[in-house]
């Protein structure tokens, strides 16, 4: 139980010696006089402080809190051969500091020119007659022989100045901080220190919020160690997998928890960027040809195109407030989940039918583009905190908006309005009860591909009956429901039950869209289209050769 140097492991002698201190029962000013004493201790008022600044984690408040009320004097004063001094002349017979405010700032200005180490090659005499030429008396004993003191300032104690050093020195700064952040050994060391400093000079707290990060394992949980071998160099990760998948890797733990760093971690964490950017890749390219100006308003988009937005609007009102509470991890997993199984999955898959196959400058296309441009837009903008190289990238992609910023972090987050009404979760909660119907359609689907009766879903034609209750819900999406199901027609009966079944498709197969329509016929050298496309390929000006019947 012995103390043990816990470099070298070797028993460490005790010897007693004078030292400073900042006593922590100290009286001060209470600003909160009118409810209690004019005065109260140095270490009240640090406690008091504490409780006005946000923690984050809130656990942060409590563990300074108990440091704060427990701890001894602060022993400002090290034995060292190095650092920076403790500025102090004392009385060569009595012992009692020299406290002469002309001899004070003879030495600031002295260290301004030539450092701190001036201290250490400079005499007491020498820098005392720098100050005040002639005899100069202790003011207690009237001795006139003076030593310097040769300890130095604890590195904690300069540490618990830098908001001095920064916020009231720099130009453009305000005191107190918004912001500090370290690790959680911090609130014994750089978080405690600034706090006793700010409160001793300002009687306030240096910082409005604190947040606290936690330590870095390995798979098994035990922490990177150089002797242990089992660090994981980023700099080498970024080198193979690249800059933006670092950044990703930690904007997906929590940095409040420990959290595990490891190449197979990094393996993981570089496949979900990769979905990412192909997700991104896949929008970009179908936005080619589109003009924002010609976006169609929200009333006038096609209902599953209004239901797309209204998610984004969801997501974004979620991740602006993760951003505002630091939940980096929430943001990651949230946008993560949004792409590959709300667009890749299901939204863009279910538009390859109208993006294909109808005309550029249809309703239903520019429906689907103006979605696309929009989810874009507020997606690169959600991301461009995390992915920041990556975003600008997609930024200098996006079809030209006149006045829009130059770089997409010079672009503010998406507002909520410009994506969806407020009443967009009314959408969403009928949408849900059509997703719920669609995956009784799928399962119905898959078991007719079982039994041989189809092959693709194009090649059926879903009945599906639906009780009363739900008539005004299914026949607001009605025409929505073929391509939402990915089939060639729908037919809706409502009685008391409900169930869902399916049947081949009426009509012949057009080769162009591949679904099954009843007005199949020839159109110039194609034997095989249906009339939607034969409406799709004369907008796009291309005519069946002349002298051919249509």
């Amino acid at each position: 139980s012995y103390p043990h140097c816990w470099r070298c492991h070797n028993p460490v002698i005790y010897r007693a010696t004078e030292q400073w201190f900042i006593g922590m029962e100290t009286p001060m000013l209470n600003p909160g006089r009118d409810l209690g004493p004019a005065e109260i201790s140095f270490r009240q008022r640090a406690l008091d402080e504490i409780a006005k600044v946000k923690w984050d984690p809130k656990w942060g408040a409590d563990r300074i809190s108990n440091m704060i009320a427990t701890r001894p004097d602060w022993c400002i004063s090290r034995q060292r051969i190095w650092g920076v001094p403790i500025a102090v002349f004392l009385c060569e017979k009595c012992h009692t500091p020299l406290n002469d405010s002309a001899v004070n700032q003879s030495i600031v200005e002295l260290f301004h020119r030539k450092g701190a180490d001036a201290w250490y090659t400079h005499d007491a005499a020498s820098l005392l007659n720098l100050a005040k030429p002639g005899r100069i008396a202790c003011a207690s004993c009237g001795a006139s022989e003076f030593r310097k003191e040769m300890d130095i300032v604890d590195v904690w104690f300069e540490s618990g100045a830098s908001w001095h050093a920064v916020l009231e020195a720099e130009p453009g700064l305000a005191f107190p901080a918004d912001l500090y952040t370290e690790g959680g050994d911090q609130h014994r060391g750089w978080f405690h220190s600034s706090l006793l400093t700010s409160v001793a000079l300002r009687g306030t707290a240096p910082y409005r919020m604190v947040a606290t990060s936690g330590w870095t394992l390995d798979e098994t949980g035990r922490p990177l160690s150089k002797s242990l071998g089992n660090g994981v160099d980023p700099v080498d990760v970024a080198k193979r997998l690249g800059g933006e998948v670092v950044r990703l890797w930690v904007a997906s733990v929590d940095f409040r928890e420990d959290v595990a760093a490891s190449e197979n971690l990094m393996q993981r964490v570089a496949d979900n960027y990769r979905k990412l950017r192909n997700t991104f890749r896949y929008l970009l390219g179908n936005l080619h040809g589109f003009d924002p100006a010609d976006a169609v308003p929200y009333e006038k988009l096609l209902p599953l195109d209004q239901y797309m937005l209204a998610r984004t609007r969801e997501l974004t009102e979620k991740v602006l407030r993760w951003y505002e509470e630091f939940e980096f991890h929430r943001v990651y997993m949230a946008v993560n989940e949004f792409c590959v199984v709300d667009l890749s999955a299901l939204y863009l898959d279910v538009l390859k039918d109208r993006m294909y196959t109808f005309a550029p400058t249809s309703a239903e296309r520019l429906s689907a583009q103006t979605v696309m441009w929009r989810v874009t837009e507020t997606l690169v903008r959600l991301l461009a905190p995390i992915l920041s190289f990556t975003a600008e990238e997609i930024w200098s992609y996006l079809p030209p908006v006149h006045g829009r910023e130059e770089s997409v972090h010079l672009a503010l987050f998406p507002s909520l309005g410009e994506l969806a009404p407020g009443s967009f979760k009314q959408t969403i909660d009928e949408w849900g009860y059509l997703f719920d119907l669609r995956q009784n359609v799928l399962k119905t689907l898959e078991d007719a591909r079982q039994e041989k009766r189809i092959g693709k879903g194009l090649e059926a034609k879903v009945e599906i009956g639906l009780p009363f209750a739900s008539q005004e819900v299914a026949e607001r999406y009605a025409a929505s429901l073929k391509e939402f199901f990915n089939v060639s027609q729908v037919s809706l009966t409502y009685g008391e039950g409900s169930g869902v079944s399916s049947v081949p498709a009426e009509g012949d197969k057009c080769d162009r869209c591949w679904n099954f329509m009843p007005d199949v016929s020839a159109y110039g050298v194609w034997p095989n289209v249906c009339g939607r496309c034969r409406h799709a390929l004369g907008e796009m000006g291309i005519a069946p050769p002349e002298g051919v019947l249509v």
